[in-house]
């Protein structure tokens, strides 16, 4: 809402009322009002927004695809390092929906850049983790299509970094050939 001042002092609808006070019935003098939409705009401790460019991307280096269980067809992000997988809101991959899996790190799976390779570990958890149905008690490496167990939920290992495409210092892609 667009407010004006008039030059007693009191504020109104520039909307409804236009360029005319209706307390006192004083109109704004044009130049004073673009004078100060001009400080405003070259004020240099205004704020403005920047739209568009995000800071600190951490970006995906695979993803897990729920293919049987309560989130069917769900993707999930994995991140370079550690991702711990539970039920918690604290936790890297949340799964929600199957109450058989810990609510905290049940599994982690892990992206090593310097080796380009992705993990699937045991948790801290009582519960067990499968990879290709067997199951996990030492870290497993995990290859395209490989799929997780965790709990009811079955899961479809999708690598975007390893052999062919690491992430660079840059934030750019690197392709391997």
């Amino acid at each position: 809402m667009a407010l004006n001042r008039c030059k007693n002092g009191h504020m109104f609808s520039a909307r409804k009322y236009g360029d005319t006070c209706p307390y006192c019935n004083t109109s704004l003098e044009k130049t004073n009002a673009l004078k100060n939409r001009k400080l405003l705009i070259d004020d240099p401790d205004k704020t403005i927004p920047i739209t568009g460019v995000e800071s600190n991307v951490d970006p995906v280096t695979g993803w897990l695809v729920c293919i049987e269980g309560t989130q069917l067809g769900k993707d999930y992000k994995i991140r370079n390092g550690k991702n711990f997988i539970g039920r918690a809101d604290n936790m890297h991959i949340q799964i929600l929906g199957d109450n058989s899996i810990s609510r905290i790190n049940h599994a982690a799976i892990i992206y090593d850049s310097k080796n380009r390779a992705t993990y699937l570990l045991p948790g801290d958890s009582s519960g067990l983790a499968y990879h290709n149905g067997e199951a996990v008690y030492t870290p497993v490496e995990l290859n395209a299509y490989s799929v997780v167990e965790i709990g009811k939920s079955k899961f479809l290992f999708i690598p975007l970094c390893g052999e062919h495409f690491e992430w660079d210092g840059d934030d750019a892609g690197e392709i391997s050939e």
